[in-house]
């Protein structure tokens, strides 16, 4: 354990300039409203989570690095031999904490003297050694140590991501499974309305999904990406990025504090008070309390305290904050939306005398340089892109839609990095071309008679196992085996809740050069968890066709070897209802044909492989009837932000995955 991550002591309270003194002894008639610094774009909370314990006897030092899904079973990385090293370490590094935090801890039965060189450390795994994960038990309050990761190994972040991930895509599962939940119950009087990021947060908290709750983390959140988007403020409660459901400042307690002094670790800057400025890299950022909620405006004086103390603190101390910011996004689902910045310091501390009159804390946050482009930027970046491309972009766009039309939506084509323009020599494809024998054996199909729209007891609701496939907003509810949408048999409208992936893309594809992938894709729109994306497309060969194709040198696509386990995820609510079964009807035979991508292709065609992707395949049938020659639909397993590069997960790596890549890139 080599990387440690120093502490400042925190111990000397200094005194804040005579200025502020003065400023606020001239106020001291005014009664100062205390509250958390809310956000005027959140509704208010339909239910709050259960209260944290307030004891100091809470306090515990964690032997691991950071675990992962809190209570839930987890494979050990490391083997007993090793294991003894580890805790070998931990003991050594206890002692660390312990000097670090020893005045006023109870944690510890000597509460040893406090050293005066004291730094509060972290473990951090050694070569060739995972982080150790253990079951915490459930309900797992949060505590009071403050730790910081750093030095983590590409085998440790790429660990903690998959965690990240599919923590949020059983929270964004829910999510969509709630929003079903209360279609059903939307013609029912006097129903209490469902708020599905509050009940997905109030489920996994019961089952203790909830993460980082072991610890109060300094700085970057293992795991959690600059640039990452959330939709919900529950969202970052439940991944431990802020944990306060709406004040502004996410803060240790002065009560839970082995010191007595309140720590800052977070804040989120959304313009919710009128002396705020946000100039990107630079911030004043207006403490809490005083504000009345209707108009946004100061009215009474601010104190320094709760919060507001502990900004000042982590100014003293030199701790960095994380920065998310809010604001509001057409497109997004809830209307509004949180991106995570990056780290920031606190420089400067003072009170200032507000627009209304009245005395507020201000304080100077800086972002720390070296972090990748904020989040927030990308956003608005990919706002004017989307409506002035050549004006933001005048050089580097080859095509602004290699489809020609042929999708509802242009797909660009974009490189700025050398001089390859391989994707405008093929024919774009738009849908799947299948041999015609496909068909024949849809001369007796049937579909729905649903003339309005389709409803839960129509026929293919009834193909699908008796609920349809997507809600209202088209989103996917969960993945299965293969599902059914209405096709040119059935009498519904186009705009039927069950014709969701033949309908084309819908959001702004952008094919692009990249120096670490080749030839990939991203999408200058938002894409929601459970969306539906493209479809890949190429031309269908039968087995003995791809045979006889291969002889002449040429690469293919095999669908079959498509990893199917991401599918089976989206959806899969087995860690929160015990009688939850994963869909298994239809069952598919094996997909015993290939895709011959040499001449004809689409946009999918340039998506790169990743191990953890955020998009899946989704078997669909719609205009045929024939099982063993599904649609390839493409759906979101995440909230993608604009401009992140789009990824699949191939299947194992193999010499077809190379070939995969070789033809495309």
């Amino acid at each position: 354990m080599d990387s440690v991550a120093p502490f400042q002591d925190l111990n000397i309270l200094p005194d804040l300039p005579t200025s502020s003194v003065s400023s606020s002894s001239a106020n001291a008639n005014a009664v100062p409203k205390l509250e958390p610094k809310l956000e005027p774009l959140d509704e208010p909370l339909l239910a709050q989570p259960p209260q944290e314990p307030q004891d100091a006897e809470n306090t515990v030092f964690s032997n691991h690095a950071l675990d992962g899904l809190s209570g839930s079973p987890h494979a050990n990385f490391c083997e007993s031999a090793e294991q003894e090293k580890v805790y070998a370490d931990y003991y050594r590094i206890t002692e660390q904490f312990r000097t670090a935090f020893g005045k006023g801890s109870k944690g510890f039965e000597d509460g040893g003297a406090l050293d005066p060189d004291s730094r509060a450390i972290v473990p951090v795994p050694q070569e060739n050694q995972a982080p150790a994960v253990v079951p915490t038990p459930r309900r797992t309050p949060r505590r009071k140590e403050l730790v910081r990761v750093t030095d983590l190994r590409i085998e440790d972040d790429r660990y903690f991501r998959d965690v990240i991930r599919r923590t949020r895509m059983i929270y964004d599962s829910l999510r969509v499974w709630t929003s079903v939940e209360e279609e059903k119950r939307c013609d029912l009087p006097n129903i209490k309305r469902l708020r599905g990021d509050l009940r997905a947060s109030s489920l996994m908290r019961e089952n203790d999904l909830w993460l980082n709750r072991e610890r109060r983390i300094v700085g970057a959140i293992p795991g959690i990406y600059i640039g990452d988007l959330f939709f919900f403020r529950m969202e970052m409660v439940v991944v431990g990025l802020h944990g306060q459901p709406q004040a502004g400042i996410d803060y240790l307690p002065a009560s839970q504090s082995t010191n007595g002094e309140p720590i800052a670790t977070s804040v989120i800057v959304s313009g919710g008070y009128e002396d705020d400025e946000d100039g990107g890299d630079v911030i004043i950022y207006t403490g809490h309390g005083g504000q009345d909620k209707k108009n946004s405006r100061q009215v009474v004086h601010q104190k320094l305290e709760g919060g507001n103390l502990a900004m000042e603190r982590s100014m003293h101390y030199g701790i960095e904050v994380r920065v998310i910011r809010g604001f509001r996004y057409q497109g997004s689902v809830s209307h509004k939306i949180y991106v995570y910045d990056g780290l920031y310091r606190i420089i400067q501390c003072w009170f200032d005398v507000g627009k209304s009159g009245f005395g507020v804390f201000k304080y100077k946050l800086v972002r720390i340089d070296g972090q990748p482009e904020m989040g927030s930027a990308i956003l608005r970046f990919a706002q004017t892109l989307r409506t002035n491309p050549l004006v933001i972009r005048p050089v580097g766009y080859l095509s602004l839609d290699i489809s020609s039309r042929k999708e509802t939506v242009p797909v660009r084509l974009f490189n700025d990095i050398d001089k390859d323009h391989d994707p405008l020599r093929y024919e774009y494809l738009p849908k799947t071309n299948f041999p015609q024998f496909v068909f024949h054996q849809t001369g007796n199909a049937t579909g729905c008679d649903c003339v309005d729209g389709c409803a839960d007891n129509c026929f293919c609701a009834m193909k699908n196992g008796g609920t349809f496939p997507y809600n209202l907003n088209g989103l996917l509810v969960r993945g299965k085996p293969i599902l059914f949408e209405c096709g040119p048999f059935c009498r519904c409208p186009p705009h039927c809740r069950n014709r969701v992936s033949q309908n084309g893309i819908k959001n702004r594809l952008e094919v692009f050069r990249s120096r670490e992938t080749g030839w990939g894709v991203r999408s200058l729109d938002l894409i929601h968890a459970g969306a539906f994306i493209c479809e890949y497309t190429g031309v269908v060969l039968t087995m003995e066709q791809a045979q006889i194709l291969t002889m002449n040198g040429d690469s293919l696509i095999y669908p079959s070897r498509f990893s199917d386990r991401h599918a089976a995820e989206w959806g899969d609510l087995s860690r929160i209802f015990s009688d939850y079964e994963r869909p298994s009807y239809p069952s598919t035979p094996p997909l015993d044909f290939a895709m011959d991508v040499s001449t004809m292709r689409n946009v999918a065609c340039y998506m790169s492989h990743s191990s953890i992707p955020n998009v899946f395949v989704q078997y669909v049938l719609y205009d045929h009837n024939n099982l063993m020659f599904p649609h390839l639909m493409l759906f979101a397993m995440e909230n993608i932000p604009p401009m992140r590069e789009l990824s699949l997960d191939y299947g194992v790596a193999d010499e077809w995955t190379d070939a995969k890549l070789s033809i495309c890139n």
